[in-house]
């Protein structure tokens, strides 16, 4: 199964009906994230730059992890080092990002580059095939998936709660 690095805040203006100024991009972002990677068969790993301190760094929901990165660094950084990580593995890793430095290193650790507006086209090409439509009506949620969300939904309610 193929696995895709995820540039969160450069991915958000290009996919339809989410903008960065919305308070809930980010979670509308990896929901239709996890859609994609369920319907399409592969892994992700997600990453979002200017985590709020006390915000839990990783987490995951289906197939993806979800990577908060703390202030003082950047997505772009955390998507490099998971690079390195990876080593010799990197060659079988997609990264998504408009960025041409993090392009251009990712090429230079031999992994595959595709910029956030192509990407948000596969994603809508895979979300209106007729398979797709087919499955999204016929599969329900994971028991993981709504583990998740249920927590997702009480983290803000009580966020919500403390800010009133």
């Amino acid at each position: 199964m193929k696995k895709i690095l995820i540039d969160g805040h450069n991915l958000i203006p290009k996919v339809g009906g989410i903008s960065l100024s919305d308070p809930e991009d980010e979670a509308k972002l990896t929901a239709r994230v996890s859609e994609y990677c369920r319907l399409a068969k592969v892994k992700a790993e997600l990453f979002f730059d200017g985590a709020p301190p006390g915000k839990n760094a990783t987490s995951r929901l289906g197939l993806i992890n979800v990577h908060h990165v703390r202030q003082g660094t950047t997505a772009d950084a955390a998507i490099i080092q998971y690079l390195h990580r990876e080593g010799y593995n990197a060659r079988n890793l997609l990264v998504v990002s408009s960025d041409h430095e993090v392009q251009n290193k990712a090429r230079m650790l031999h992994a595959e580059v595709m910029s956030s507006d192509e990407f948000a086209r596969q994603m809508r090409a895979v979300f209106s095939s007729p398979q797709a439509s087919m499955n999204i009506k016929e599969t329900p949620p994971s028991e993981e998936e709504v583990e998740e969300m249920l927590k997702l939904m009480t983290e803000n309610r009580e966020e919500n709660s403390t800010t009133t």
